[in-house]
């Protein structure tokens, strides 16, 4: 599937797609399979969360033992589009799985009991039985616990470079930083630099901030880490293991370990009190020897509402943003981007709790 880099010189298309992390990726090929052309300027060098995140869906609110926001909607939506463009890649992206939840207390299982079994809201993601004497390594032992159903996670790393070389080979690439100053913007189209576009779409994560068009939607980005660990004793053959942090089996005795949160040191810098906050938390639960192997870092671009931001410019109609994915991003993107692509197409507005005109 590799190509050479495509260039803007005097070319037209559809959309320009600026980012191409998580929610570029996904926006470019839904478009792209509606049927519209595209042009993906990404500088891979910027702040991008989507290269070091695990890439897990998790259906399920641990505090409250609910349902994520939309997960009935959202997760059959990103099975259908991860499965199709497995298909179209000739490969294998997402991996099915089920998160181990331990209890801590009777009263945590009582209450997994109640919601799994509640007639009037009844919860198909939360595993209504009991397991005892999980065994994660040759000492620690779960003693009661239960599982977490139709959740798993995307090969993240993957799927950008799959959709970056698809996109390469079949539409138009810029490996570059967007330039807002060579842009220009008129009622009926978009320039940039030598290009035109009918429209274009902002994905650029938690440097929305440096974007003048959106620089006004609230964003709260989060700092993540996580470590990437070797071991042949941790007994994770394929579910997720969550004990306030979580532990996916990866592969070749590999383990992905995260994620810790920051507000205030916004860069991809990996951080000594990050790595020690992770390595505390594995030694509670793993008792027999690791390696770690990576420690990555990125910026979550989450909104201070907890809800993406997806639909036009509230003056120019023909600037969108699809960003604010924040933590769910592989769960949220797909249907997201779905709907974006249908109100383009059908000329409707976005839900009001997504669009960014909420902020106004």
């Amino acid at each position: 599937m590799v190509a050479p880099q495509s260039k803007l010189n005097n070319s037209t298309t559809d959309f320009i797609i600026v980012g191409q992390g998580i929610a570029g990726s996904v926006i470019s090929l839904s478009l792209i399979k509606a049927g519209y052309s595209v042009c993906v300027i990404n500088q891979p060098n910027l702040s991008s969360s989507s290269k070091v995140a695990g890439g897990i869906w998790n259906p399920i609110v641990f505090k409250r033992l609910t349902k994520s926001w939309m997960a009935d909607e959202l997760v059959p939506e990103l099975i259908n589009f991860y499965e199709y463009w497995e298909k179209e890649f000739n490969t294998s992206l997402i991996r099915k799985r089920e998160i181990i939840k331990p209890f801590t207390e009777e009263q945590e299982k009582n209450l997994w009991i109640k919601k799994s079994n509640d007639n009037e809201s009844r919860n198909i993601f939360l595993d209504p039985n009991t397991y005892e004497n999980f065994q994660l390594d040759e000492h620690y032992q779960v003693k009661s616990f239960s599982k977490v159903l139709h959740a798993g996670n995307l090969d993240v790393a993957k799927f950008l470079d799959y959709t970056k070389e698809y996109v390469k080979k079949n539409q138009t690439y810029l490996e570059e930083e967007f330039d807002y100053n060579q842009l220009d913007v008129s009622s009926t189209n978009v320039k940039y630099k030598d290009a035109s576009a009918s429209k274009i779409v902002f994905c650029e994560g938690y440097l929305i901030s440096n974007n003048s068009y959106f620089n006004w939607i609230p964003m709260k980005p989060a700092k993540g880490e996580t470590l990437t660990i070797k071991s042949k004793y941790i007994q994770l053959e394929k579910d997720i293991f969550n004990k306030g942090f979580f532990i996916m089996p990866i592969g070749d005795d590999l383990f992905k370990v995260g994620a810790t949160y920051e507000w205030n040191e916004l860069n991809d810098l990996p951080t000594e009190k990050a790595k020690q906050e992770l390595i505390s938390k594995i030694n509670a639960v793993i008792t027999t020897p690791y390696e770690i192997i990576s420690h990555d870092a990125g910026v979550r671009p989450s909104v201070i509402d907890r809800r993406p931001v997806v639909g036009s410019h509230p003056v120019y109609k023909n600037i969108f943003t699809f960003n604010g994915l924040g933590t769910k991003a592989v769960m949220i993107a797909p249907y997201f981007a779905k709907k974006l692509v249908n109100s383009i197409q059908n000329n409707y507005k976005i839900d009001e709790e997504v669009s960014p005109n909420r902020f106004l």
